[in-house]
């Protein structure tokens, strides 16, 4: 009898232990294919351009089909914090299952799309999919595990984004070798095993019935700012910076900017709590993001447009030729926690700006138009991933350290946001220097971009160091007053 209760305690034990990896797998996996995507549309950008016939007389302009990577980043940017509150208030795997599955499904409405216009709607509701799935797989798998294995298990879910930098640029040159439609389809059976995953194994925590409902029309609003922001500044050129319409958006935005502001002071749940924002180092952590990202969105994209537009390099060409940056990320990240344990995180984050800057000087000092990958196009892009690799995670830490314990996921999701409208706003001004134009005729723009990113990036290195000014009173008593 006994021998008996011994043998179902055990198989009980390794059934835990099952749904336990097979919990772990469902949720990085989804942050993986979330945080992969981002990477591998990129380097096929121009390629979809040709295919949506992009630069034809009667086809959409360049700036339009900015809005393919625009769109998506604006819909995450506003919806993460409010569908991370959402979760704890209806259910964790609800949210997850289905933000999931609304993504798989977005991505196959991509694959298929024919217009810009089509997968621009279809990027919207595939971002709205990441939002929802995002920050939940993080509570999940916190749930998941016991106390002694979370701290080893955020870290992995953490290392994910740098792993998607690293691979995606090569994964989507493959894809894109294909067709660009593989960008998006290779999603779904990736996805549909992790549906399966998310499904069977997971879990649910009783939801929490005394949440407040999240702020979801101030998340619309702030949406609204950010894309007429990112609309005026893409058509200025097509448009003209004087006319109604460039100016109408522009203005437009900061009216719903200030909306949102006096929105999020009436509301019980806003999507950025003021309050979070009285606190020194979380203040100035997201303001140094979101500058850093401008110049980090606008000097990727920049470089793959110069190699495939100037140099004429395939997809799966340019995915090798820029993979060498993202890989440099984790790695510098490892060792400047390994060697440098006892640097402030702002330190950082300027020296790492500020050797990005370098290498943007670099490229504008050695880019030509005949190809010249080892020399002119390498040194440059290697300090960028090395200055990544300094700033990048230590914004995330820098943003957090002054918070409260349970304010931190709220103000990691809200340092998040600030990256994504980084990407929106850098995308943005590199169309509006640009412009429609392509190969040859944009390499005077595309110089200037670089010049104007490595501008962003002294701002954000001088921006980083007030991270580091502490005011240790009113911060605390910042972080009482919220709820």
């Amino acid at each position: 009898m006994q021998d008996h209760s011994q043998s179902s305690t055990v198989l009980t034990m390794q059934k835990s232990s099952q749904r336990t990896r097979l919990v772990v797998l469902a949720t990085i996996g989804a942050a993986f294919m979330s945080s992969l995507d981002l990477f591998v549309v990129n380097v096929a950008f121009d390629d979809i351009g040709r295919g949506l016939g992009v630069g034809t007389p009667s086809g959409p302009t360049a700036a339009d089909l900015s809005w393919v990577l625009n769109a998506y980043a604006v819909t995450f940017a506003a919806l993460l914090v409010p569908f991370g509150r959402l979760a704890d208030r209806y259910g964790r795997k609800r949210m997850f299952v289905a933000g999931l599955a609304l993504f798989v499904a977005a991505s196959a409405a991509c694959a298929f799309s024919d217009s810009v216009l089509l997968l621009v709607v279809f990027r919207v509701l595939q971002a709205a999919g990441a939002a929802a799935m995002t920050p939940t797989s993080l509570g999940i798998l916190m749930g998941a595990l016991p106390p002694e294995k979370r701290v080893g298990a955020v870290r992995l879910w953490a290392v994910t984004a740098a792993l998607a930098a690293a691979f995606g640029p090569t994964v989507g040159g493959l894809l894109t070798q294909v067709s660009w439609h593989w960008v998006f389809l290779i999603n779904i059976p990736i996805g549909v095993v992790l549906l399966w995953l998310a499904v069977t194994a997971v879990q649910d925590v009783r939801p929490d019935d005394d949440t407040v409902t999240p702020d979801l029309a101030g998340a619309v609003v702030f949406a609204g700012s950010v894309g007429l922001l990112a609309l005026g500044l893409t058509k200025s050129n097509d448009w003209g910076w004087t006319s109604g319409r460039t100016i109408g958006s522009l203005a437009g935005a900061v009216a719903l900017a200030v909306v949102f502001t006096l929105q999020s002071r009436r509301h019980e749940s806003p999507v950025i709590h003021p309050e979070l924002l009285r606190v020194r180092s979380f203040r100035y952590a997201n303001l140094a993001m979101l500058t850093f990202n401008i110049a980090f969105a606008a000097q990727l994209l920049v470089g793959i447009l110069w190699l495939q537009q100037i140099w004429d390099y395939s997809a799966l060409r340019t995915g090798l030729a820029i993979a060498t940056g993202p890989v440099l990320v984790p790695v510098t990240a490892a060792l400047t926690h390994r060697f440098l344990p006892d640097v402030t995180p702002a330190r950082l984050v300027a020296i790492g700006s500020i050797i990005c800057a370098l290498g943007n000087v670099y490229l504008v000092s050695r880019m030509g138009t005949s190809p010249d990958y080892l020399t002119a196009y390498l040194p440059g892009w290697v300090l960028g991933g090395i200055g990544v690799g300094f700033a990048m995670p230590n914004l995330m830490a820098g943003g957090t350290r002054d918070l409260a314990p349970d304010q931190s996921a709220t103000g990691s999701a809200i340092v998040t946001m600030s990256r994504q409208i980084g990407f929106v706003i850098g995308i943005s001004i590199l169309f509006a220097i640009v412009g429609s134009s392509r190969g040859l005729d944009a390499r005077e723009g595309f110089m200037a971009t670089w010049w104007v990113s490595a501008g962003a990036l002294l701002v954000a290195a001088v921006v980083a160091l007030g991270m580091s000014a502490r005011t240790p009173d009113r911060d605390q008593e910042a972080v009482r007053v919220i709820r």
